[in-house]
């Protein structure tokens, strides 16, 4: 462990990074999506698949968990991981312009926009939880889960109500003006606050020796053979296609059967990340004193969420039915709340699996985040693809996303048994003595 712990400032500081990195994401997954569904007409399957491009990149992040796990240094990833995050949000923007009046080109520079944006985010986003991971008290990951995912949901909700405000009335030259501002804002938050954080805090400072090392191919099925690693990496599967098939179909949901701006509905995004945040902190406060309570247990709570989560997502079905008197705020609100629940409980646990494991602690949380960002992949283009597909042949919105959203409720559902069994199995004992002696060649 860590030589000296993180203290709550210390924590702060890596949830400014975690919020710099949301703002930029959210931008792209929910302004952009929808300008180029109903601003520009194309079918939602386009920006379904460059955000599934962008999590596919993901799949990467065991690979760069790995490389920061030999080369000693956390703060590298995260910087020049956020560059490159901003580097692709910004191009996103102007991408949108482009397409506007050339269409092809457009297209061809979201692809490179969101090809940056999944590097970004894969090598800035291991390296930063292995950070957190490593310094923090283990008593304390709960609560420290909660303070990074609260002030990330928060960078949500003030990225999405003020690009809201200054979108309207709407333009692309406003859209790539703040994207601008919100993508050099994160860049220089993100540096401020991790400079010196890890020389003070980390418990390695030096790169491991070519003897130290361990073959990336080897390390990687030394983790998979851990049970309890493997049976959390299948959950965080499953709840993640759950959670991310609506993503990219509320906005285009709200704008095609309740008449929703573009600011309206950017701003309805900022409504369910404040359920979002209400029900991580509702949860981050109550496990901490899950060792009195059995019942508030975060495996608990994880369960607790996934339920609900299903439940919010049957009320947007009815929402689906009955259209513009539905209270679909209220919904909105409800599912960002259920899903605030399972994730911050989720997120606790995923730092005690990672955290103290034979020196694998990047390559761990790589899995982790590779298996979430896979699930991303899948949901958000499942759920395009499913209500492109069910429009074509039903012509009718309300049949295409109600659909998707009864979907999401059984895989929550799914979820919710999957979750009762995590912590149930010991992990396997690793075997780090045999795989120190093979070289690094991969």
């Amino acid at each position: 462990m860590a030589e000296k712990s993180l203290g709550w400032l210390g924590i702060a500081r890596l949830g400014l990074i975690q919020a710099s990195l949301g703002s930029i994401v959210v931008l792209t997954t929910t302004t952009i999506n929808r300008v180029m569904v109903v601003e520009l007409s194309m079918m939602a399957i386009i920006p379904g698949l460059l955000v599934a491009w962008h999590y596919a990149l993901q799949v990467l992040r065991p690979r760069w968990g790995h490389g920061s796990d030999n080369g000693g240094k956390r703060t590298p990833w995260i910087i020049g991981g956020i560059a490159t995050l901003a580097s692709g949000g910004f191009l996103a923007a102007v991408s949108v312009w482009l397409a506007a009046s050339y269409f092809w080109a457009g297209i061809v520079l979201a692809t490179i926009a969101f090809t940056l944006i999944g590097i970004g985010v894969g090598a800035a986003g291991t390296s930063l939880l292995v950070l957190l991971a490593e310094t923090v008290k283990p008593e304390r990951r709960g609560a420290a889960a909660t303070v990074v995912w609260t002030m990330m949901i928060a960078g949500f909700i003030l990225t999405t109500v003020l690009a809201g405000k200054f979108l309207d009335p709407f333009s692309m030259q406003r859209l790539v003006v703040i994207a601008a501002v919100v993508t050099t804002t994160a860049f220089a938050l993100s540096t401020i606050a991790v400079w010196g954080l890890e020389k003070t805090y980390a418990k390695r400072a030096t790169p491991k020796t070519d003897s130290e090392k361990v073959k990336f191919s080897a390390a990687l099925r030394d983790v998979w053979q851990d049970l309890e690693a493997r049976r959390f990496a299948i959950f965080v599967f499953i709840s993640m296609v759950a959670y991310s098939a609506q993503e990219l179909i509320i906005d285009p949901f709200a704008g095609f059967l309740f008449n929703f701006t573009p600011g309206q509905s950017t701003s309805l995004s900022g409504t369910q990340h404040s359920g979002v945040l209400l029900g991580m902190v509702i949860v981050g406060v109550a496990s901490s004193f899950a060792n009195k309570a059995k019942a508030l247990a975060l495996r608990n709570w994880t369960v607790f969420g996934c339920l609900c989560s299903a439940l919010a997502l049957a009320g947007l079905v009815g929402a689906a039915t009955v259209g513009a008197s539905w209270p679909l705020k209220q919904n909105i609100f409800a599912l960002g709340f259920a899903n605030g629940m399972f994730a911050v409980a989720a997120i606790g646990s995923m730092f005690s699996a990672a955290a103290g494991q034979s020196s694998r602690e990047g390559i761990r949380m790589g899995l982790f985040g590779a298996s979430q960002a896979i699930a991303f992949a899948a949901g958000g283009f499942l759920g395009t693809a499913t209500a492109d597909i069910l429009k074509f042949f039903t012509h009718s919105n309300a049949i295409s996303y109600g659909s998707v959203f009864g979907l999401e409720a059984a895989l929550f559902i799914v979820s919710a048994l999957l979750a009762i069994r995590i912590g149930a199995a010991q992990p396997l004992s690793a075997k780090s003595l045999k795989l120190a002696a093979q070289p690094d060649l991969g």
